[in-house]
């Protein structure tokens, strides 16, 4: 009456092309350098230009304080705050180059 199952079977797992494969993963690979890698070290040139580029008398934001430079040594710089207090600081320290004027308008 019942006659004997058997197992069938599938028509198995269909592999891809190999190169294929390996496409897509170099694909990503190019993918992130271009979306992550690439503006990452292109902000940090710019910064770090910004930094050599540092002169006595610039208006500058640093650490969130708004202030202007008064000594440029090789790795530190002089920030004026206002009424004459005087922060060292790291080159490195520097986020923002302000447009001149800029800290006489803030003191005020």
């Amino acid at each position: 009456m019942i006659s004997t199952a058997h197992a069938q079977t599938a028509g198995g797992a269909q592999q891809g092309d190999p190169f294929f494969s390996f496409f897509i993963i170099i694909g990503m690979f190019v993918l992130m350098y271009f979306l992550m890698i690439r503006p990452q070290q292109k902000r940090a040139k710019e910064h770090k230009q910004m930094v050599d580029g540092l002169q006595k008398g610039d208006e500058v934001v640093a650490m969130g304080m708004i202030g202007k430079i008064t000594k440029v040594g090789d790795g530190y710089i002089g920030l004026d705050v206002g009424d004459g207090h005087v922060l060292h600081l790291q080159k490195q320290a520097v986020s923002t180059l302000l447009p001149k004027g800029t800290f006489n308008d803030v003191v005020k």
